[in-house]
């Protein structure tokens, strides 16, 4: 292993370093996530069938296919990060490919699933008219899986390499183009809610050509983007062992979570109950995208120094992080506190539902707390590579765990919302401690030693033949100048 530089074990510094990287994160991904929002808002001035259709099939087009694509390409936070880490560049460039390519043959399956969405919402007994509205957006939203799945690969990409500010200026670019075209296509020319899909499906493209654009053009990416490479089509199954692991991390987590949605359709005064969980759903969402940010930023830390060999500066990386995620956490959740009389009038003028909420404000506020801690521990465990232990933490958190809790507090002790979220509650902390647990016992060395066998395992044995011939040529021309012994001394260091 390198020796530590004694700058890298400041504390100041690594604060520093993740604060850098999470700004931008943060904005990033609040701006990636109000695309969908946006065409909704269009859609509710059209009536409330187009509301209720639009809302139906965002939720299953996130559910069926947004959520997978978001996972798999998540597994280039290991591959990436690492190998960047560790200066192999060109590899950086070729798990880029090979995740677009893995990320494109999975979109069709979902394709194939959004086409006769309409009928299988029907078959889950969802309203016929509903469903018919919500089965057509989601046939005009076809395209956007295939792009939202490469726009992922682009971001993961980029953020490996510590570029973060033109993924956040190329989101905040798409969301202006995004109200415009959503004007254009709902009002202008009067598409109704498919003008709001093709807006998605058009933000999408654009966003992707931007960073596309940028990846070719940069200086900065030079070294770790040297054009499409066969590689991409060899060491596929490798891929998909990190890529399936990640995927179910966050889908498992994801579907969890829109559970909530159908069991508080089940309670007494389901329009109530639905509000409610709504403005809590979206306060909590927007308020996650901080924690995400940390996320992805420790993320980027932990691999980064992994594939350098550095384990220790990676420990100190995951320790600040915690603290970190510990205090904005604890920060947030008071904020939703003190604010939980006023927030729900943010979403809605009804007084019953703005009632109901602040009361469950201060259990939301603690679920938040956790949740903040659990999600940057993820972002380490991504780092490392073991998405495989954390996919087996949130099956047992959240469904050995917090929904059958859910349904105890809500159904059999009549807490009815308050309960959906207790058991959310109780799901979070499980996996929050065992999450904790884990990232408790690592040894930091032997990650680092994974990590060097990741990275160099995935270069194939023709292009180490390639580079030590390359090698051993430049040593042969340095000793035709030098003396013989200091020809033997060089050629030494590179083998």
């Amino acid at each position: 292993m390198e020796g530590e530089a004694p700058e890298e074990k400041s504390v100041l510094s690594e604060v520093k370093k993740q604060l850098r990287l999470a700004v931008p994160l943060v904005v990033g991904c609040l701006l990636q996530k109000i695309i969908l929002t946006i065409s909704i808002m269009f859609v509710g001035h059209l009536g409330e069938l187009a509301l209720a259709s639009a809302s139906l099939a965002t939720s299953f087009a996130s559910s069926s296919g947004f959520y997978l694509m978001t996972g798999m390409a998540w597994s280039l936070d290991t591959l990436c990060g690492q190998a960047f880490g560790a200066e192999q560049h060109r590899l950086v460039g070729v798990y880029k490919q090979r995740a677009m390519l893995v990320l494109g043959l999975v979109s069709i399956p979902v394709a194939v699933i959004w086409a006769f969405a309409g009928e299988i919402l029907v078959w889950f007994r969802q309203d016929p008219e509903i469903a018919a509205g919500a089965g057509s957006y989601l046939r005009w939203l076809i395209p956007a899986v295939f792009l939202f799945g490469q726009l992922q690969c682009h971001v993961m990409f980029l953020q490996a390499q510590n570029t973060v500010l033109p993924v956040m200026l190329s989101s905040g670019i798409t969301v202006g183009v995004h109200v415009a075209i959503c004007g254009l296509l709902v009002r202008r020319l009067r598409l109704g809610i498919h003008g709001a899909a093709l807006g998605i499906v058009f933000s999408y493209f654009f966003n992707m050509s931007c960073l596309a654009l940028y990846v070719r053009l940069a200086p900065s990416c030079k070294k770790t983007w040297a054009g499409f490479s066969r590689e991409a089509f060899r060491g596929i199954p490798a891929f998909l062992k990190l890529a399936v692991p990640s995927a179910l991390m966050v889908c498992l987590e994801c579907w969890a979570f829109e559970l909530l949605m159908l069991l508080s359709g089940l309670l007494p005064n389901p329009k109530l109950e639905m509000a409610v969980l709504s403005i809590c759903f979206n306060t909590y969402v927007l308020a996650f995208m901080v924690p995400m940010g940390l996320g992805f930023a420790a993320s980027i830390r932990v691999s980064n120094e992994l594939g350098a060999g550095r384990p220790q500066t990676a420990c100190l990386a995951t320790r600040v992080v915690m603290l970190l995620a510990f205090s904005m956490g604890l920060f947030v959740a008071l904020v939703m506190v003190v604010s939980r009389n006023r927030l729900g009038y943010v979403y809605t003028d009804v007084e019953e539902v703005v009632l109901y909420s602040s009361k469950i404000m201060p259990i939301l506020a603690a679920c938040f707390f956790f949740d903040s801690i659990q999600c940057v521990l993820s972002g380490v465990v991504r780092g490392c590579g073991r998405q495989n232990v954390g996919a087996f933490i949130n099956l047992a958190a959240y469904y050995l765990v917090g929904i059958p809790a859910a349904s105890i507090f809500s159904f059999v002790c009549h807490l009815k919302g308050k309960g959906l979220w207790f058991g959310i509650l109780c799901g979070v902390a499980v996996q929050m401690l065992l999450i904790l647990f884990i990232t408790l016992r690592t040894s930091w060395n032997k990650q680092a030693s994974k990590a060097k066998d990741r990275v160099f395992r995935s270069t194939s044995s023709a292009d180490m033949k390639t580079f030590g011939t390359q090698q051993a040529n430049g040593c042969n021309s340095v000793g035709n100048e030098a003396q013989g012994i200091t020809e033997e001394t060089k050629c030494s260091r590179v083998t």
